[in-house]
Protein backbone atom coordinates (compact mmCIF):
# COMPACT_ATOMS: atom_id res chain seq x y z
CA UNK A 1 0.00 0.00 0.00
CA UNK A 2 1.58 3.46 -0.90
CA UNK A 3 1.49 6.20 1.84
CA UNK A 4 0.13 9.02 1.57
CA UNK A 5 2.24 11.98 0.79
CA UNK A 6 1.31 16.17 0.59
CA UNK A 7 1.78 17.64 -2.69
CA UNK A 8 2.50 21.14 -3.64
CA UNK A 9 -0.16 21.99 -6.30
CA UNK A 10 -0.05 26.24 -6.56
CA UNK A 11 0.42 29.39 -4.53
CA UNK A 12 -2.86 30.43 -2.86
CA UNK A 13 -1.97 33.73 -4.53
CA UNK A 14 -3.02 32.05 -8.10
CA UNK A 15 -6.05 31.00 -7.15
CA UNK A 16 -8.41 32.74 -9.02
CA UNK A 17 -11.22 34.31 -6.23
CA UNK A 18 -14.56 32.01 -6.11
CA UNK A 19 -13.49 29.82 -8.91
CA UNK A 20 -11.87 26.50 -9.93
CA UNK A 21 -8.86 25.63 -11.46
CA UNK A 22 -7.83 22.01 -13.26
CA UNK A 23 -4.00 20.49 -12.25
CA UNK A 24 -2.85 17.13 -12.85
CA UNK A 25 -0.32 15.18 -10.79
CA UNK A 26 0.72 12.42 -12.25
CA UNK A 27 -1.96 9.74 -12.25
CA UNK A 28 -4.59 12.56 -10.59
CA UNK A 29 -6.91 14.78 -12.45
CA UNK A 30 -7.85 17.28 -9.49
CA UNK A 31 -9.84 20.06 -9.55
CA UNK A 32 -8.77 23.04 -6.99
CA UNK A 33 -11.78 25.05 -6.05
CA UNK A 34 -10.95 28.36 -4.29
CA UNK A 35 -14.31 29.63 -2.13
CA UNK A 36 -14.31 32.81 -0.05
CA UNK A 37 -11.00 31.73 2.12
CA UNK A 38 -11.25 27.93 1.76
CA UNK A 39 -9.64 26.05 -0.87
CA UNK A 40 -10.91 22.54 -1.58
CA UNK A 41 -9.96 19.93 -3.90
CA UNK A 42 -12.06 16.85 -5.48
CA UNK A 43 -11.08 14.56 -8.78
CA UNK A 44 -11.67 16.79 -11.71
CA UNK A 45 -13.67 14.30 -13.84
CA UNK A 46 -17.41 14.29 -13.11
CA UNK A 47 -18.84 10.71 -11.90
CA UNK A 48 -21.74 10.69 -14.51
CA UNK A 49 -19.47 11.38 -17.85
CA UNK A 50 -16.18 12.28 -18.98
CA UNK A 51 -16.30 16.01 -18.48
CA UNK A 52 -14.25 18.28 -16.74
CA UNK A 53 -15.50 19.82 -13.60
CA UNK A 54 -12.49 22.48 -13.49
CA UNK A 55 -14.38 23.68 -16.95
CA UNK A 56 -17.82 23.78 -14.97
CA UNK A 57 -19.76 26.47 -13.26
CA UNK A 58 -18.54 27.35 -9.20
CA UNK A 59 -21.27 28.98 -7.32
CA UNK A 60 -19.98 29.20 -3.68
CA UNK A 61 -19.77 25.67 -2.65
CA UNK A 62 -21.76 23.96 -5.95
CA UNK A 63 -19.60 23.06 -8.75
CA UNK A 64 -21.75 22.58 -12.25
CA UNK A 65 -20.94 19.98 -14.63
CA UNK A 66 -20.72 21.61 -17.84
CA UNK A 67 -21.95 18.49 -19.65
CA UNK A 68 -24.99 17.41 -17.77
CA UNK A 69 -25.62 19.98 -15.58
CA UNK A 70 -25.36 18.13 -12.68
CA UNK A 71 -24.27 19.89 -9.31
CA UNK A 72 -21.64 18.49 -6.47
CA UNK A 73 -20.69 19.90 -3.46
CA UNK A 74 -16.91 20.65 -3.51
CA UNK A 75 -16.46 20.47 0.43
CA UNK A 76 -17.15 16.82 0.24
CA UNK A 77 -18.01 15.62 -3.43
CA UNK A 78 -21.46 14.60 -2.79
CA UNK A 79 -23.66 15.06 -5.79
CA UNK A 80 -26.55 17.24 -5.23
CA UNK A 81 -29.21 16.75 -8.18
CA UNK A 82 -29.82 14.59 -11.03
CA UNK A 83 -28.51 13.26 -13.65
CA UNK A 84 -25.36 12.69 -10.87
CA UNK A 85 -25.47 10.18 -8.31
CA UNK A 86 -21.90 9.03 -7.30
CA UNK A 87 -19.95 11.38 -5.71
CA UNK A 88 -16.60 12.35 -6.18
CA UNK A 89 -13.41 11.64 -4.59
CA UNK A 90 -12.36 14.57 -2.44
CA UNK A 91 -9.04 15.60 -1.11
CA UNK A 92 -7.66 17.04 1.97
CA UNK A 93 -6.16 20.02 1.46
CA UNK A 94 -4.17 22.43 3.89
CA UNK A 95 -2.43 25.53 3.47
CA UNK A 96 1.45 26.21 4.36
CA UNK A 97 3.65 29.02 3.88
CA UNK A 98 1.36 30.83 1.02
CA UNK A 99 1.15 27.26 -0.83
CA UNK A 100 -1.79 25.01 -1.40
CA UNK A 101 -1.11 21.49 -0.30
CA UNK A 102 -3.31 18.64 -1.20
CA UNK A 103 -2.79 14.97 0.01
CA UNK A 104 -2.82 12.04 -2.03
CA UNK A 105 -2.92 8.76 -1.64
Amino acid sequence: MTQAQWVDVSAVDDLPADDVIGIEIPGHDIAIYSVGDRVYATENICTHGQARLSDGFLEGCEIECPLHQGKFDVRDGKPLCEPVTEPLRSYTVKIEGGRVLVRIA
